[in-house]
């Protein structure tokens, strides 16, 4: 069989959310013995982006491709509709058996047995978080995509029942398969954790609250200042409030809450912009952080949420779309939009410690259900399932 994958998205820098997913799903796809049975071509466009070496035996990734995984550069000389046309042409004149699309857009001319994977429907509860240009297309690119395609993944149970009912997709073309949390440092979190928490260096350090994501008002970072504001005020907490991550959508008015925030006397409010961050220091945040926050408005995942739980991390989050689920019982669940819900939860967490190590087993209980190995596993299934 010839299986077809959109694999730009796993060579984009900086890798977030979908490009992690497309760049660990193909890693663990190459991993999977079924997978010699068939060719596998993953279509990129021209780009000089190199992260490999020759000991990787291709410049695109920092893993090797088995032989069967043939890389197609499909050279396009616009930034944009490359899927929609470059990508289109090639799978309308040379149809693989099966194409696979890790986004939401599935190109024209994709053949009958096309896969397309969802990752959420946020734009439809929360447009005033978008962009008119950018709502209206995830909005139609979206549902031209699930009507379309003969199989669709869901990325959770949430998203799965959102296309139900929002585009009324018929709920047996709709498989959930999660994504999965990276495995390179966590092979043995308690004990990592501990030595991280153990370390007599980090004693004269201030402790911080850590946010990573998007800085963006749909991630309710302005909730998150204003839950802050609240702790300094009422409850004079030590710790800093760390934000990690890229500028998003209403990022204008996020900076210039924190420059007024930051401007009150007294308070000793203390809150840090790290930028993007790599694996590596998104890691070493994690192991120092007290409490993780991730109060946001709607998700189709979180997988920060499982990064910090697997680091050992208590988990503030929203009790809405996917994060119960995403979550399990490793977290405090609060309503967004009420800052003192999230200043009294991350209280609470500070002030018992019996409360800290039951969130802190629960989580480690939570990952468990989740690897990039069964993401890659359950996906495969889906692609070798069809018969004509």
């Amino acid at each position: 069989m010839i299986i077809g994958i959109n694999a730009a998205a796993a060579i984009k820098q900086p890798r977030t959310g979908i490009e992690e997913y497309t760049y660990q799903l193909i890693k663990h796809l190459t991993m999977l013995p079924e997978t010699r049975e068939h060719r596998f071509l993953l279509y990129f466009p021209d780009t000089n982006t190199q992260i490999g070496t020759s000991d990787t035996n291709n410049k695109y990734f920092d893993f090797l491709l088995p032989l069967n995984f043939e890389i197609k550069i499909l050279r396009w000389p616009l930034p944009f509709l490359w899927t929609q046309m470059r990508l289109a042409y090639e799978v309308w004149r040379h149809k693989p058996d099966v194409l696979f699309i890790p986004v939401h857009i599935l190109p024209f001319g994709a053949p009958r047995n096309s896969i397309v994977a969802i990752h959420g429907l946020e734009y439809e509860y929360f447009p005033e978080y978008y962009s008119f240009r950018r709502c209206f297309y995830l909005h139609w690119s979206t549902k031209s995509a699930v009507k379309r395609a003969r199989k669709i993944i869901a990325i959770s149970e949430n998203t799965r029942q959102d296309l139900i009912k929002l585009y009324g997709v018929e709920e047996e073309k709709i498989s959930v398969v999660h994504h999965g949390v990276s495995s390179k440092i966590f092979n043995d979190p308690l004990q990592l954790v501990d030595a991280g928490r153990a370390n007599p260096n980090n004693q004269t350090k201030k402790p911080y609250l850590l946010y990573v994501g998007r800085i963006e008002t749909k991630k309710n970072v302005q909730g998150i200042l204003e839950a802050y504001k609240i702790l300094k005020e009422k409850y004079k907490i030590p710790h800093e409030l760390i934000l990690a991550g890229v500028p998003g959508f209403g990022y204008e008015k996020i900076k210039s809450q924190i420059k007024d925030l930051l401007e009150i006397r007294n308070l000793n409010l203390d809150i840090k912009e790290v930028g993007y961050i790599s694996n590596d220091e998104k890691h070493k945040l994690l192991t120092e952080a007290s409490i993780f926050l991730s109060p946001s408005f709607y998700e189709g995942f979180g997988l920060p949420i499982l990064e910090a739980q697997a680091m050992g991390v208590p988990v503030v989050t929203s009790l809405g779309s996917c994060l119960p689920e995403i979550a399990g019982q490793g977290a405090l669940f609060v309503n967004p939009r009420s800052s003192i819900e999230i200043a009294e939860a991350v209280k609470q967490i500070i002030d018992d410690s019996n409360l800290r190590d039951r969130l802190r087993q629960s989580g480690f209980e939570n990952i468990k259900r989740f690897s990039w190995e069964k993401c890659a596993e359950q996906t495969l299934k889906i692609i070798l399932n069809f018969k004509d």
